[in-house]
């Protein structure tokens, strides 16, 4: 099988750079912001979310404050740890942590109502990010919700130079700050950013996972990362 750790990012491996990575990644504000979404969704006090690439988990705290059962998932034990650390302080008692990635994650218990997951699709090459959507769709109950957050490029080839120049340009100019140029520039040379293939994957044709869950991507990567 696709080796997921050895993929996801030696940054992600780095202690040093999980203790900073709340700050880079600029999150804090967001969570609140996607759990208001998934509640018009239908997130309530009865449903179970997994958090898939759950980093050091701020999106699963928060939305296990609404939720009767979290999963904040992460194929980084760093990142696992600095989870556990802030459930514990926070004495939360319905976020369950786990080291896994999307393709060895085995979900235990009744079928999930949501999955969510922000900046960590593109970890995996486009075959693999297939085989994670049937698994993803498997763990779902009929009719769950896939939030996807990631680097989609949701332009056609031919607008390709134009788009990404404009992206690479967005960059910070200081690393504690957000990402860099540099930093978007290793994404493209080793990682994989989702083309927008993945709604229809999830939505139509053969092989869709449509009959299982329905996907709320968020394309907006035209030249951001958000």
């Amino acid at each position: 099988m696709f080796d997921e750790l050895a993929r996801a990012g030696g940054e992600h491996l780095d202690a040093a750079y999980v203790g900073a990575y709340d700050r880079k990644a600029g999150f804090d504000a967001d969570a609140a912001d996607e759990v208001r979404l998934l509640c018009g969704l239908g997130l309530s006090e009865h449903s179970t979310l997994v958090d898939l690439g759950a980093g050091t988990g701020t999106f699963a705290l928060a939305a296990a404050a609404i939720c009767r059962r979290v999963v904040a998932v992460d194929i980084s034990p760093d990142m696992v740890i600095a989870t556990k650390e802030k459930v514990a302080a926070l004495g939360v008692s319905n976020v369950e942590c786990v080291q896994a990635g999307f393709l060895s994650y085995e979900h235990q218990g009744a079928p999930a109502d949501f999955v969510y997951s922000r900046n960590a699709l593109h970890h995996l090459p486009d075959f693999w990010k297939a085989v994670a959507l049937q698994g993803i769709a498997l763990m779902l109950r009929p009719g769950g919700i896939l939030r996807v957050r990631d680097i989609v490029f949701a332009f056609d080839p031919p607008e390709a130079e134009r788009f990404i120049r404009d992206w690479l340009s967005s960059g910070s100019g200081q690393p504690d700050e957000g990402w860099t140029r540099a930093e978007f520039e290793e994404h493209l040379r080793n990682e994989h950013s989702t083309f927008n293939w993945c709604s229809s994957r999830c939505s139509n044709g053969p092989g869709s996972t449509s009959s299982r869950l329905t996907t709320v991507l968020d394309a907006s990567t035209r030249a951001t990362s958000a």
